[in-house]
């Protein structure tokens, strides 16, 4: 099924209503959606360079205004809605041991690297960030800080080098992203104990 979806969304690159798509998937994405946007976007940077750096604000702006949504979800709807989400993509457990084991600082901590790097799933984090009560304002200032970093990281990488670094991007990007969370997780767990 994973596949078949994946697979759905490239097909979306190549179609005139291609921004669209990537406005309604970067939304989603950040609240119920499985497929990252990058998917739709990478494809779209490649076939239309010089307008990556757009792609990179309709691509932010839709994934902070979806996590906007999955906060509503965590803090007004979680019983009724969320629950049912989580419960469907099997992160259910992973959801309630983050919400009854963090605070909305660790939350905030885990919002960077879930915009930068996926881990863990945005959608997870958005709606954990009205679980636990982050502030709105905060939140969406993280928010725009991460995902607006990873998408106009991707629109320089293909506006400079254009089709040759879509593997680069596709294979080992997550990976650097992984790495960079990784260290802020480590620095942040460490300032904590330390201080």
């Amino acid at each position: 099924m994973l596949r078949r979806l994946y697979d759905w969304t490239m097909s979306l690159a190549g179609r005139k209503s291609a921004e669209v798509w990537l406005a309604v998937i970067a939304f989603i994405e950040s609240s119920v959606f499985l497929v990252p946007a990058d998917v739709l976007f990478v494809p779209m940077g490649i076939a239309r360079p010089e307008r990556a750096w757009r792609y990179a604000l309709v691509a932010t702006v839709f994934s902070v205004l979806g996590g906007i949504a999955g906060w509503f979800l965590g803090h007004f709807a979680y019983t009724q809605i969320a629950v049912p989400i989580l419960d469907f993509y099997g992160k259910l457990d992973t959801f309630e041991a983050l919400r009854n084991s963090t605070s909305p600082d660790w939350v905030l901590l885990l919002l960077v690297t879930s915009g930068l790097a996926h881990l863990p799933p945005i959608k997870v984090v958005t709606i954990l960030s009205g679980a636990v009560g982050v502030n709105l304002w905060l939140f969406i200032a993280s928010a725009i800080v991460a995902r607006g970093a990873r998408f106009y990281l991707i629109a320089f990488l293909l506006r400079r080098y254009g089709e040759p670094i879509r593997h680069f991007i596709e294979k080992r990007l997550g990976a650097l992203f992984a790495a960079v969370a990784g260290v802020v997780i480590v620095g942040a767990t460490a300032y904590h104990f330390l201080f």
